[in-house]
């Protein structure tokens, strides 16, 4: 009986391994928000790592959080680290290309709760009075990182923020474009 037992183990065990190996290694969350505000405000809030806060849905995941900025004041090289709570962890990011009013694109790097480098990019095309602001983000994911995907909807969860953020940047650049 204990040597079935251990045979059901291992066959599930090697079915697991076998699903999460299948996964695919690479991913994507990408979202979408009219802003109403002129591309070159709502870009000048995602260039300039300062105006983040105004804007960030992980600011107000964790206003406690320990925030620094390194390199140039705004795009290309301009630096962000933040350690906080277990909802936003520790990590930094660095803008690695700008283009006025079309793209940010950024370098992520997490160190916790787990170590990951994935790559953020905003785009902005105009749309009437406002600004179309795709935002995405695209990496790879070790063995690990695709088992827990098998649990939780990475894309949603992800997703959501974006949402948030793309909301709150709407709301910020909007009332600057009023102004």
């Amino acid at each position: 009986m204990l040597i079935k037992i251990l045979i059901a183990v291992a066959v599930v065990v090697v079915l697991f391994v076998v699903v999460v190996a299948m996964q695919p290694a690479g991913f994507r969350v990408t979202r979408f928000a009219t802003i109403g505000a002129p591309p070159a405000i709502v870009f000048s809030h995602v260039n300039d790592l300062h105006n983040w806060e105004a804007w960030s849905p992980w600011a107000k995941l964790d206003p406690a959080a320990k925030n620094t900025y390194d390199g140039a004041s705004f795009g290309v090289g301009a630096g962000f680290g933040w350690s906080g709570n277990n909802q936003v962890g520790h990590g930094h990011m660095t803008i690695t290309e700008s283009k006025p009013c079309e793209l940010v694109r950024i370098k992520l790097e997490f160190l916790k709760p787990f170590k990951a480098i994935n790559t953020a990019e905003f785009t902005f095309k105009p749309e009437g009075d406002g600004t179309g602001v795709t935002w995405s983000m695209t990496g790879q994911r070790n063995f690990v990182m695709k088992a827990f995907g098998l649990f939780m909807d990475c894309d949603k969860m992800c997703g959501d923020q974006f949402e948030k953020g793309l909301a709150q940047l709407n709301s910020v650049a909007g009332s600057l474009a009023l102004k």
